[in-house]
């Protein structure tokens, strides 16, 4: 059997991507295939929510507190938008090659009732990313994947069904709790996503914790607590995250001057986003906007 890597370089070939860099879209709708050539420094990101599955390279993720290696033969469940620190690394001077799966939330919520009929759930730990190793059934269907990008009849027709096998087999996997949480309305997990989708959605309003504990219907402190637990992060701080990725995002995709983005993204103040995004990013809006030109 062909490893998931030596697919991953077939489908580059097939697809004219061998000098590709970065993210690009797939024939199957949410899907996704990512290469880079070689190691990048650590930098702060915002993973969006989805499966990673990994076929060559690694990378390390920085939290305050641990950090989260995972490579080729693993695979990263991110139940929920995450600012965070990465790195990654090529192996043995081979690029860093994988796959990005959106996850279908009408999908993902059919399958945990369904599961649930049969064997009922047990609380896991509430966090929003988890890495695990890619075994026997998951490789299965992850080959299966990859066999079917490179052919538009079988994307089209067996496209849909080997994503949901995909996404069951995280949900039966030892990070399925990953998952599993956000379709359980009523729990902490599941309104913390919520006020996360609201979050990214409202992010240039005015947002106060006490206005997000109260939308889910939970005191201020066990939505600190509960915040925490998923994100790694106070909402104050995850906030601040989001809006600085924003603006960055404006500056070197729209071409946006710093004090432009700086009140497109919520800031009030242009002196204390130079501050806060120098602090993040390391460099200045405008080091930024000339790296990205040089």
């Amino acid at each position: 059997m062909p490893t998931v890597a030596s697919m991953l370089q077939q489908y580059a070939e097939h697809n004219d991507l061998l000098n590709f860099e970065g993210v690009t879209k797939t024939i199957i709708p949410g899907v996704y295939f990512h290469r880079a050539s070689k190691s990048s420094p650590r930098q702060p990101l915002i993973y969006n929510s989805g499966i990673i599955l990994v076929g060559q390279g690694h990378k390390i993720i920085h939290f305050p507190d641990h950090q989260i290696k995972y490579g080729a033969g693993d695979y990263l469940v991110l139940g929920v938008p995450v600012p965070l620190e990465c790195e990654a690394f090529t192996d043995n001077g081979l690029p860093v090659m994988g796959v990005v799966i959106d996850i279908n939330p009408a999908t993902l919520h059919k399958l945990v009732n369904q599961m649930g009929e049969h064997t009922p759930f047990t609380s896991g730990q509430m966090s929003g990313v988890q890495s695990a190793k890619i075994d026997g059934a998951m490789e299965q269907v992850t080959h299966r994947l990859l066999s079917a990008l490179n052919s538009p009849l079988e994307a089209d027709i067996f496209g849909e069904d080997i994503i949901k096998e995909l996404v069951y087999r995280v949900l039966c996997g030892p990070q399925g709790h990953t998952l599993i949480g956000l379709a359980m309305h009523d729990g902490h997990y599941a309104r913390i996503a919520r006020t996360l989708s609201t979050m990214h959605k409202s992010y240039a309003d005015q947002i106060t914790v006490e206005g997000l504990a109260e939308e889910v219907n939970m005191s201020v402190s066990s939505f600190h607590r509960a915040f925490k637990q998923v994100t790694f992060e106070s909402p104050l701080q995850y906030l601040k995250k989001v809006r600085l990725a924003k603006a960055k995002e404006l500056i070197t995709s729209n071409g946006s001057k710093a004090n432009e983005a700086a009140l497109k993204v919520g800031y009030t103040s242009p002196s204390q986003f130079s501050r806060e995004f120098k602090r993040h990013f390391n460099k200045t809006p405008s080091e930024v906007l000339t790296q990205l030109h040089s």
